[in-house]
């Protein structure tokens, strides 16, 4: 297991605060909590204090890895900024480790499905890291929609409104 880097150690320190739908040190109903607390078995990869990784039960390919934080969380929202830089940190330090491991990986995605209606299937937060080939099977299926421009200001109007509701103040360029 590769062990948390200085680079990431006062990453290590900070504590997440409760977001939108909660973060919890365990949900005992939680599969992803029960491979935290060793009561369920997974092929660990990485670990620090405040972040899992994994391999995928069901994976897409050899090398697909799940990375997770250790305290409950059901969504992005729900952790704080502190960790979801951490969380990233290690997703690329992963995807590196990934690409020099000796197993298939020509590309990388990564993928964070967040909530149900984005097919999220375990309501803990987690980023795939899917190893690619050129010949792989993977496909995601899309109809990319063809909006206007003025829908597409308009919709940006939308988010920007969103970040000003939950507190965001846009710096001076």
């Amino acid at each position: 297991m590769v062990s948390a880097t200085s680079a990431t150690a006062a990453a290590d320190e900070a504590m997440p605060h409760a977001g939108r739908m909660g973060l919890f040190p365990v949900d005992p109903a939680c599969t992803f909590c029960g491979i935290v607390s060793g009561r369920v078995r997974a092929s660990r990869v990485y670990e620090d204090v405040q972040v899992l990784s994994f391999m995928d039960i069901h994976p897409a390919a050899p090398g697909d890895l799940l990375v997770i934080p250790k305290a409950h969380a059901a969504a992005l929202e729900d952790i704080d900024q502190t960790l979801t830089a951490h969380l990233f940190q290690v997703v690329h330090l992963l995807v590196r480790g990934l690409r020099r491991s000796g197993l298939p990986c020509e590309g990388v995605n990564l993928f964070l499905a967040d909530g149900e209606a984005a097919d999220q299937t375990v309501l803990h937060l987690h980023v795939h890291v899917f190893p690619r080939t050129t010949d792989d099977r993977f496909r995601l299926q899309v109809r990319w929609l063809e909006r206007s421009r003025a829908d597409l200001d308009d919709d940006a109007a939308h988010i920007r409104a969103g970040l000003a509701r939950s507190g965001h103040r846009p710096r001076s360029p």
